[in-house]
C-alpha cells in the first residue's frame, strides 16, 4: 500500500494498529491485536509484560495473563507469548532454530552435539517426571557452557532447558511463584502440525505489519491495507520494551523521539534515568518519566519528569498507574 504523505498520519496509524488508542478491552484481545507480548523481569515498576498491558487497558487483574497461558489460549515461547493461532507458525520456527549458519548458530549446535547425553537425561526427566523447575534437574554437562561473568555464568542446566525450549523439544507450561515450569513439547502443543518454512515466515511478516500498521523499509513507508489513521484521544505511559518504540530507528523516524534504555548505564551516566517511560499523549511522544514503585512502602515514585517540548498534563495516568500496582502513595520531584 503506498504511504501516506502526512507523518502525522502514520503515527496515527502505528499508535491505533498496537491497540493503544483505548480500543481494546480484554488481556486476551490485547495479545491477538499485538501479535506477541515480550516477558521481561525488571520490575522496577512493573514486570514487562504486565506494564504492556495496562498501558492499553489500564487497571486488569493481572492474574488473568497466567490463566490465559494455563488455558492455552496463549502460548508462551523464547521470552515472548503469543497467541494459540499463531502456534502452527511457532512450531515451524522451532524446527528450524536455531536459524542461519553463522557463528552463534554453529556454538549452539556444538554444544548441544557436546552434551548429546545431558539432553537425553532432560528429556528423560521431563518423560517421568514433568512438569520440573530448573533446579529439579542435576548438571550433567560433559562440556559446561562457557561463561562469560556478565549474563549466561556457569549454568549449564538453565542454558540447556533455554536451547531446548527453543527448539522445541520442551516448552514452558506454567510458573511456580517467578521459576518456569518446563514439560515435554508434545504433551503441550498437542500435535499441532508445524507450517511450511515459507508459509510460517509469510504468516509472521503479516502479524507483524498488521500490529505495527507500519514498517520502515530500505527508506520508505509500507502500511497495513487495513490502516486506521482516525485521530487518537488519549495519555498513556510506555513501557520501555513497548513494541511502539521497541524499533528506535523507526521511533525516531515517525516521532523524532531518541529513546534509549539506560539500565545499563552507569548511574552518573544516565541521561534521563534506570527506568524511564515514554509519555504519548495523543499521536505524539512528548516526554519521559522515571518513576520507581517502592512495595515495602507502597510508594510510587516519580524520580523526574523530561519533557520534549510544551507540558501535557500526566496525573491522570500515574494515578491510573499506582492504582494498578496497588501504591498507596505517588511522591512527585
Amino acid at each position: 500500500m503506498s504511504t501516506p504523505s502526512n507523518i502525522a498520519s502514520l503515527r496515527r496509524i502505528a499508535i491505533r494498529a498496537q491497540a493503544l488508542d483505548g480500543s481494546v478491552r480484554t488481556v486476551l484481545e490485547s495479545v491477538r491485536r499485538l501479535g506477541r507480548l515480550q516477558i521481561d523481569p525488571t520490575a522496577r515498576v512493573a514486570p514487562t509484560q504486565h506494564l504492556v498491558l495496562w498501558s492499553r487497558l489500564g487497571r486488569y487483574d493481572t492474574a488473568e495473563l497466567g490463566r490465559l497461558l494455563a488455558a492455552r489460549e496463549l502460548y508462551e515461547w523464547s521470552a515472548f507469548i503469543y497467541p494459540k493461532e499463531a502456534l502452527p507458525a511457532l512450531r515451524s520456527l522451532q524446527r528450524r532454530w536455531p536459524p542461519g549458519n553463522g557463528a552463534w548458530p554453529g556454538r549452539i549446535r556444538e554444544w548441544l552435539k557436546a552434551n548429546a547425553s545431558f539432553r537425553r537425561y532432560v528429556l528423560r526427566e521431563l518423560e517421568r517426571n514433568g512438569p520440573m523447575l530448573s533446579r529439579q534437574f542435576e548438571d550433567r554437562a560433559a562440556v559446561p557452557w562457557p561463561s562469560n561473568g556478565v549474563w549466561w555464568g556457569p549454568r549449564s542446566v538453565s542454558i540447556m532447558l533455554e536451547l531446548l525450549e527453543a527448539r522445541g523439544e520442551i516448552a514452558v507450561v506454567g510458573r511456580d511463584g517467578k521459576q518456569r515450569l518446563f514439560d515435554l513439547a508434545e504433551r503441550w502443543y498437542g500435535d499441532t502440525a508445524p507450517l511450511p518454512a515459507a508459509e510460517a515466515d509469510a504468516y509472521f511478516a503479516a502479524e507483524r505489519l498488521r500490529s505495527l500498521g507500519v514498517e520502515l523499509r530500505r527508506g520508505a513507508w509500507h502500511v497495513h491495507p487495513d490502516a486506521d489513521d482516525r485521530p487518537v484521544r488519549r495519555t498513556t505511559l510506555l513501557s520501555p520494551f513497548d513494541r511502539l518504540i521497541h524499533d528506535r530507528r523507526r521511533a525516531e523516524a515517525l516521532w523524532s523521539f531518541r529513546y534509549r534504555i539506560e539500565i545499563y548505564v552507569p548511574k552518573a551516566q544516565r541521561k534521563y534515568g534506570y527506568f524511564v517511560l515514554p509519555v504519548l499523549h495523543n499521536d505524539k511522544l512528548v516526554g519521559r518519566i522515571d518513576p520507581a514503585f517502592d512495595r515495602k512502602t507502597g510508594v510510587l515514585r516519580i524520580n523526574a519528569v523530561h519533557w520534549e517540548g510544551k507540558p501535557v498534563p500526566i496525573e491522570r495516568p500515574v494515578r491510573s498507574l499506582a492504582r494498578f500496582l496497588g501504591a498507596e502513595e505517588v511522591v512527585w520531584p
